[in-house]
C-alpha cells in the first residue's frame, strides 16, 4: 500500500495537468471570485431622470434620490426615448420618470405614481435603484403627512412619521453583502470541482497508458482493492488537505469574509467531505476513457450544483426531484455545513445531518470506487490480451 502511495504521488507530481487543477486553480480561482465581489454591495448606480413636471417638488425628489448611497443621477433627459437610448448604450442602469402632474397631484392630496425602470441584466442594479427611490418616496410621504396635519407637537410629528419604530438587522450578514452570502458556498464548490478534475485526469491517464495492468494481482481480493484505492486517496489528500485549509481558512481572512468557524470543527467537516469527493471522482472513472473527458463532464455542473445546494436559491423552492439529485453530490452537504459553521457560528451538533450524510457518501462512494477499480483492472487486462 505504501509503495502504491509513492507511485501515485510520483505520478501526480509528474503530471502538469493534475498539478494545475489541484494546486494552481484552487490557489487562484478563489482570489478571482473574491476580488470580483469584494465590494459586497453595489453603490452609486447611474440613472437617467426624465422630469416632465420641472417643479420644485420634482427637483426635490430627484435631489434626494441623487443623495442616496445607492443611486447617482448622471443624466437629465428630455423624453423617454433619449433615456432609453442611454440604457441601450449602457451609460445608465436605470430611469426615473416623473409625471407632468407630479406637484399638482401632491397639492391636491392625490396619490402620485413615479415610474422607475431598471436594467434587469443585473439584479443588483434593480435592487439599488428600487431601494433608493422607495426610501425617498417613503420619507417625502411622511413629511407631507406631518405638514398637512398642522398644529401638532414634535412628539405627534414623530409618531405620524413613524408610528412603529423598528431597526433592521440582517442576521449573519449585517452589511447585506453579496460576497459574504455567495463566496463561502463557491469556495466549497471550487474544492469539489478541482478535486474531481484532478482525480479524473489521473484515472483517464492511467486508462490511456494501460497502467491498471500493474494492479492485476490486487483485483481478486477485497484487501488489495481497498489498499489500491486508499493509496491513491492518500496521495491526493497530501495535496488537498493544505489546499482546503487555504481555500476555507486563509482566503476568507484576506477579504474580511465571515469566519465564525472553529478550526477543529472545520477539520471535522472537511474530512468526510474530501473523502466523499475522492470516492465520487473515482466512480466517474467509468466514463473517463481519456484524460480530457473529465473536463466537459464536470466543468459545466458548477452553476447547477450551486443552485441545488439550497444557497443561491431557497431549498424549500427546489422541486423534490432535484432535491434527491442534489443528495448525490458532496457539495450539497458540504456547502450547507460550511455556511452554518463559518457564517452562522453553528456547532458540530447543529450540522449533524450534513456530517452523517457526508460520512455515508464517503463510505458508499469508496466502496463503489473499489468496484470501479476492479472493473478498470479487468478491462485493462482484457484490452492487453486483445
Amino acid at each position: 500500500m505504501f509503495r502504491l502511495f509513492l507511485l501515485h504521488l510520483r505520478n501526480i507530481l509528474g503530471d502538469q495537468a493534475i498539478l494545475i487543477f489541484c494546486l494552481l486553480v484552487p490557489l487562484g480561482y478563489p482570489l478571482l471570485y473574491s476580488f470580483i465581489y469584494t465590494g459586497e454591495v453595489v453603490r452609486e448606480v447611474p440613472v437617467a431622470v426624465v422630469d416632465d413636471c420641472r417643479s420644485a417638488e420634482s427637483r426635490d425628489f430627484v435631489r434626494r434620490v441623487d443623495a442616496t448611497a445607492d443611486v447617482v443621477v448622471t443624466a437629465y433627459c428630455a423624453d423617454m426615448a433619449e433615456a432609453e437610448e442611454l440604457v441601450r448604450k449602457q451609460l445608465v442602469c436605470g430611469i426615473v420618470a416623473i409625471p407632468k402632474k407630479f406637484s399638482h397631484q401632491l397639492a391636491r392630496g392625490e396619490q402620485v405614481a413615479v415610474e422607475v425602470y431598471a436594467d434587469m441584466a443585473g439584479m443588483l442594479y434593480y435592487k439599488a435603484v428600487m431601494t433608493g427611490c422607495t426610501n425617498v418616496s417613503l420619507a417625502m410621504g411622511a413629511e407631507m403627512k406631518v405638514q398637512r396635519a398642522g398644529g401638532t407637537t414634535k412628539q405627534q410629528d414623530d409618531v405620524a412619521k413613524a408610528p412603529i419604530v423598528y431597526e433592521e438587522v440582517s442576521l449573519f450578514n449585517p452589511q447585506v453583502g453579496f460576497a459574504a452570502f455567495l463566496i463561502p458556498a463557491v469556495l466549497m464548490l471550487i474544492i469539489q470541482q478541482t478535486f474531481i478534475l484532478g482525480v479524473g485526469i489521473g484515472v483517464g491517464t492511467a486508462r490511456e497508458r494501460g497502467l491498471y495492468r500493474r494492479y492485476t494481482p490486487l483485483a481478486n481480493s477485497f484487501t488489495g482493492l481497498f489498499g489500491s484505492v486508499a493509496a491513491r486517496c492518500m496521495a491526493f489528500l497530501v495535496l488537498y488537505i493544505p489546499v482546503s485549509v487555504y481555500v476555507t481558512g486563509i482566503v476568507p481572512y484576506f477579504f474580511d469574509l465571515p469566519q465564525l468557524v472553529r478550526p477543529l470543527d472545520l477539520a471535522v467537516l472537511l474530512a468526510p467531505f474530501l473523502l466523499a469527493c475522492f470516492g465520487f471522482a473515482n466512480c466517474l472513472g467509468v466514463f473517463v476513457r481519456h484524460r480530457e473527458y473529465v473536463i466537459p463532464l464536470i466543468v459545466f455542473t458548477s452553476v447547477p450544483m450551486l443552485f441545488i445546494s439550497g444557497i443561491s436559491w431557497p431549498g424549500s423552492a427546489v422541486p423534490e426531484v432535484w432535491k434527491w439529485v442534489s443528495r448525490l453530490f458532496p457539495s450539497t452537504f458540504g456547502v450547507q455545513g460550511f455556511i452554518a459553521l463559518n457564517n452562522m457560528g453553528a456547532s458540530l451538533s447543529d450540522i449533524r445531518p450534513q456530517l452523517l450524510a457526508l460520512s455515508a457518501q464517503a463510505i458508499v462512494y469508496f466502496l463503489c470506487a473499489m468496484g470501479v477499480e476492479r472493473w478498470l483492472i479487468v478491462r485493462s487486462k482484457r484490452s492487453a490480451h486483445d
